[in-house]
């Protein structure tokens, strides 16, 4: 006696494929500035930037690579002289490094006239 097997849709799990790292200009440019510096919080990181973050965007954008592990953040107590509020530091993490050591090399050599 001899069974047929039948394969339904269930039964076939589909291959992950990894996930592509990506980074946008923003975020490069985060992670630039935070590989420069120990920690920052969001309004340094648009002063730093010298315009090129905006306040609107930059604590979206920071959500975003902490949900993707390119930074890190933590609550600090606020100085008691700026109406003692916390305030969230932010760190690139190693990955954080790496994507955007490995985002700028890619740049400089496949892909010339963009690199800076």
């Amino acid at each position: 006696m001899t069974s047929v097997l039948q394969e339904s849709k269930t039964d076939v799990m589909p291959t992950r494929r990894p996930r592509l790292l990506t980074l946008s200009v923003k975020e490069s440019l985060i992670l630039e500035l935070l590989s420069d510096r120990a920690e920052l919080y969001g309004l340094q990181l648009v002063a730093a930037s010298k315009r090129k973050l905006k306040r609107g965007t930059v604590y979206v954008t920071l959500g975003r690579m902490e949900e993707k592990g390119y930074v890190t953040s933590r609550l600090e107590d606020g100085p008691p002289d700026m109406g003692g509020m916390p305030r969230r530091l932010y760190q690139a993490t190693p990955l954080g490094r790496r994507v955007l050591a490995a985002w700028s090399a890619a740049t400089t050599h496949l892909i010339p006239e963009f690199a800076r």
